[in-house]
């Protein structure tokens, strides 16, 4: 997962989905990946600003393995990012800066918003009922040349502003440089707002981006599976980064493998004196949680269910019912108390599979996915071989009288040779960068034989394809979860 929600490994996975579904994968800004594509980032820039001349864009650099905002810049212009040296052995991300956000007290701020991966076959998602809004320390004003380099005015990361004059440590959830995101929805409600609207973007905004991921996810997966074993049960809390615009459309930033989970914060008492003292905007969001987390994942939690009585059920059912609400319902901020070891409510609510027949059809790279894995041969590898590669071509009906089986194996190392020139360390432990690279050699080479008979067809034909093709190789589960006649 770290791997996978990196800079680049993000935008290549968002982009794929992008080129396939691009009205519903809007929420993610124009991103390049530096410098293997800073030529093509050069050319789109400048053609496009020759067909809007009134177009003046700004773009964000950012670092590949950064965090905390670490070497984060704006530019104006393609000519003003850093090709350094530094760049060729930390590879960065530049994407177009949203210059129009929503603001608070004329302040920017992003949004963090904790969601639980429970599972990843079944799918199961998880998104927190509120999250933390953490803000900029300085006035915001759109960029220009003379303000680019003010991180306290553009940067919302907490622990760049956190070394701010103006840094407010909070006593409230409604004030301060930090506070909880269900602040900034009752504000905007009471400016008429339509804060439902608001949450049913962001949970599908949440759910598109682990549908984006978990197609490499499962191929990680499967790597590290010794064959004739089951796998591990695993579950993820992750961080998603999103910016609300002056339109309140959410756009995402980036996603964290392992976000802070502290509840505390440092406070300078006297001139290099420090000490730490509670948050109470982060002990109010983060302790609920990793509470709930533990409670959805304990192994125990059906076993003592079986032994409950009917009103503890009934109980449980009631709280089901709250929880039960669609997307455009928006989520209820719901306080009540469970018999559940005296707890809350459950502060998590799942948005799928509860709303997998809205989100089904987005599923298509899952099923190339799981061509691929079904292709490797041997289960705990993640290279495809040419005799595997042309067993998928056979078994497909891909080759024909104009393309020979010699073709195929032609195909095969062009493309291998493609991604193997891209200078990655096969040495490094971090090898799911190269998982990556060749699930997306694989998704060429399926496009690339497919393509006169993809073109003829709509998606959901190519999906019906998929589904029948995986249902004969014994991949039954994935045509059990779309249910088509409803999509």
């Amino acid at each position: 997962m770290t791997e996978m929600v990196r800079k680049i490994t993000l935008s290549r996975a968002v982009r794929t989905m992008q080129d396939l579904f691009p009205v519903e994968y809007n929420f993610y800004p124009r991103s390049w990946i530096l410098p293997e594509e800073f030529p093509l980032f050069v050319d789109e820039v400048q053609m496009m600003k020759e067909s809007d001349p009134s177009w003046k864009p700004t773009f964000i650099v950012k670092p590949d393995g950064g965090c905390q905002g670490d070497g984060i810049y704006l530019v104006k212009d393609p000519s003003d990012v850093r090709l350094t040296g530094s760049l060729q052995n930390r590879p960065a991300v530049v994407q177009e800066y949203i210059c129009k956000p929503l603001l608070v007290d004329k302040l920017k701020f992003d949004i963090r918003l904790y969601v639980l991966l429970k599972s990843l076959e079944p799918l199961e998602i998880y998104v927190a009922k509120d999250g933390l809004s953490r803000f900029c320390t300085e006035p915001y004003q759109e960029p220009t040349v003379k303000n680019l380099h003010q991180v306290f005015m553009h940067l919302t990361n907490y622990s760049l502003n956190i070394h701010s004059g103006n840094f407010i440590h909070s006593d409230n959830a409604n004030t301060g440089s930090k506070r909880t995101f269900s602040s900034i929805l009752c504000r905007l409600s009471s400016r008429g707002a339509d804060v439902k609207k608001v949450w049913s973007d962001i949970i599908s905004l949440v759910i598109k981006t682990i549908i984006a991921l978990t197609p490499e996810l499962k191929v990680y997966y499967q790597s590290d599976i010794p064959a004739g074993k089951p796998g591990p049960t695993c579950f993820q809390i992750l961080g998603f980064d999103i910016l609300l615009m002056k339109n309140l459309k959410p756009m995402l930033l980036e996603v964290n493998a392992n976000p802070s989970m502290r509840i505390e914060h440092e406070q300078e008492l006297s001139p290099g004196v420090f000490e730490n003292v509670p948050s109470p905007v982060d002990e109010e969001v983060k302790v609920a949680v990793i509470r709930d987390t533990l409670r959805l994942v304990d192994p125990q939690k059906k076993k003592r269910k079986n032994t409950q009585s009917q009103t503890s059920e009934q109980v449980s059912e009631t709280k089901d019912e709250l929880l039960d609400a669609g997307p455009a319902d928006g989520l209820e901020y719901d306080t009540s108390k469970t018999t559940e070891a005296g707890l809350p409510s459950l502060c998590l609510k799942q948005v799928f599979p509860k709303y997998a027949k809205q989100f089904n059809y987005l599923r298509l790279v899952d099923k190339v996915a799981a061509l691929f894995i079904r292709f490797l041969g041997v289960k705990g590898t993640t290279k495809l071989g040419p005799t595997g590669f042309r067993t998928f071509i056979r078994n497909c009906k891909l080759s024909n009288s104009n393309f020979s089986m010699a073709s195929v194996d032609i195909l095969y190392i062009d493309i291998t040779r493609r991604w193997n020139s891209m200078g990655i360390d096969h040495r490094e432990s971090g090898n799911a960068i190269l998982y990556l690279k060749i699930l997306e050699a694989f998704l060429v080479a399926l496009v690339a034989q497919a393509h006169p008979k993809l073109q003829k067809l709509t998606l959901m034909e190519i999906h019906l394809s998929l589904d029948f093709f995986l249902l004969s190789v014994g991949q039954r589960h994935f045509l059990q979860e779309v249910p088509y006649s409803t999509v």
